[in-house]
């Protein structure tokens, strides 16, 4: 038994409105819930911030925001808080930005357990100190039972874009080459068994990761890269859609390149799904010119986050439509922005 553990106040294992009254109940929830893991720096309501990278010539900030809602919260692979964290790096990180502080703020039920929050909360401050960034500033908000699915969280995050780094999907040109760093679908597909709906048993786990030091690794072997996005929801075929017509080309994709598992192709086609439009959450497109894709190739497969990356298309003239596929048959079809919901929402 650890003799010098700190007591705990809170006297509830579940959270109660009480918990948001703004009160001591409120301050308990905080301080030993969030505040005595992340460890912000100060404790006024802003945090102050600096960084030496702010300080060299030509540095630009990057800021950006999201909310996260699933269901369920806990999932294999990963939860909300780690789902919360990386996805604002990784919004940081394709951009070209290292990521350096985040906020997080919660919405939380009442009757939520407290367990469970402290159990988010740690997969948070561990994935952040993975991706090397600090949590440093946030909020909690209780609202009653039903007005909210457990707990919602809302991360925003501040990088720094070096001096000279400028990547677009306005930037993408002709003949520049299309990659992956892996497998497509897990995350979507993860999802969807985890919920119970349906009487399926699969082994999948979700992609959820941070993507920066990948990102960073891939820019120093080809520093030429035009763009990155990750491709979350929407999948793949929604992301290469918002990038070519940005950029005005026409992107072509071969099917017998994409790396997608054998359980996540089983389970669309028993379910009439198209893995290209499941959600991914540690998984991006990039596009390099054809004479740095093997270096950006060889980068990512250097990392555990790029083990299975493929060089999976290429960007052409501007046609019709933005996507197309060329089939293993070798005829090809549109792949089309997502319309609608293939899925109910999962990130």
């Amino acid at each position: 038994m650890n003799m010098s553990a700190k007591p705990s106040r809170l006297r509830d294992a579940r959270v109660t409105l009480a918990h948001g009254g703004g009160g001591r109940a409120m301050r308990d929830l905080i301080e030993e819930v969030f505040t005595d893991v992340f460890q912000p720096p100060g404790s006024e309501d802003q945090a102050r911030l600096m960084d030496a990278a702010l300080q060299e010539p030509g540095a630009r900030l990057a800021f950006t925001t999201d909310s996260f809602v699933v269901t369920p919260v806990e999932f294999p692979g990963g939860d909300i808080g780690k789902l919360a964290v990386c996805g604002t790096v990784n919004d940081l990180a394709v951009g070209g930005a290292k990521p350096l502080w985040l906020s997080a703020a919660f919405i939380i039920e009442e009757g939520t357990e407290i367990a469970l929050l402290r159990r988010i909360v740690a997969s948070m401050a561990r994935e952040a100190a993975a991706a090397g960034v600090r949590i440093v500033t946030g909020d909690t908000k209780v609202v009653g039972r039903g007005a909210c699915d457990t707990v919602f969280i809302t991360t925003s995050g501040v990088g720094v874009i070096p001096a000279g780094r400028d990547m677009a999907a306005e930037d993408i040109r002709e003949g520049d080459v299309v990659l992956v760093n892996g497998v497509l679908g897990d995350h979507g597909a993860t999802i969807l068994a985890a919920r119970g709906d349906l009487a399926l048993s699969t082994p999948l786990e979700s992609d959820c990761q941070s993507l920066n030091h990948l990102i960073e690794a891939v820019l120093a072997a080809a520093p030429g890269t035009r763009a990155a996005r990750d491709a979350t929801r929407g999948g793949l075929a929604s992301t290469l859609n918002e990038m070519a017509e940005a950029a005005g080309v026409t992107v072509t994709l071969e099917e017998e390149a994409l790396p997608l598992r054998a359980e996540v192709k089983g389970m669309c086609e028993i379910l009439g799904l198209d893995p290209l439009y499941l959600a991914n959450e540690g998984t991006l497109a990039l596009f390099v010119p054809a004479d740095q894709a093997q270096a950006a190739l060889e980068a990512m497969q250097a990392m555990d986050a790029g083990r299975t990356a493929a060089i999976v298309g290429r960007a052409g003239p501007r046609g019709p439509v933005p996507v197309v596929l060329r089939t293993a048959f070798g005829g090809q079809r549109i792949v089309d922005m997502l319309v609608g919901e293939q899925l109910p929402r999962i990130c």
